[in-house]
């Protein structure tokens, strides 16, 4: 196994893993003084959302977007990992990889500034794309299709 080929496709899962924290960051420093400000209550008896219905629009928009990164990017993270353990990586599945990733922080942006919906789908669905490639990549690895 070629080191520097499994570092090359684990990069874009790092950077990934990277602005994931970088959202959490964000959410947490807009969304603590907020809800300081509207003096939330916080009750285990309320569903999460109920708790946070109030905050500003652009407050929720970074808890969404984090929640988001928490979801079909573990696709990704299981795509890559396939990728990189099978020696798969190839020039395909690396800018498969880096759309990916490119492709979700593009579309955290839109989200949590201005979050037009239908540039979050464009954006959804061509990273959805990019993470099918690297699917495909990963299968072929493992089934020798």
């Amino acid at each position: 196994m070629n080191n520097s080929i499994v570092n090359a496709i684990l990069q874009p899962v790092v950077a990934l893993l990277i602005w994931s924290l970088v959202m959490w960051l964000w959410m947490l420093v807009t969304r603590i003084p907020a809800m300081l400000a509207q003096k939330i209550v916080l009750d285990p008896n309320v569903p999460p959302k109920e708790l946070t219905h109030e905050l500003p629009a652009r407050v929720r928009w970074k808890a969404d977007n984090y929640n988001h990164l928490m979801e079909a990017p573990t696709l990704f993270y299981a795509a890559a990992l396939v990728v990189a353990l099978t020696d798969a990586t190839n020039a395909a599945a690396l800018m498969a990889a880096w759309a990916y990733v490119v492709l979700r922080v593009m579309h955290s942006l839109v989200q949590v500034l201005i979050n037009h919906i239908l540039t979050r789908l464009f954006l959804f669905v061509l990273s959805t794309l990019a993470l099918a490639v690297l699917v495909w990549h990963a299968a072929h690895a493992v089934f020798a299709v």
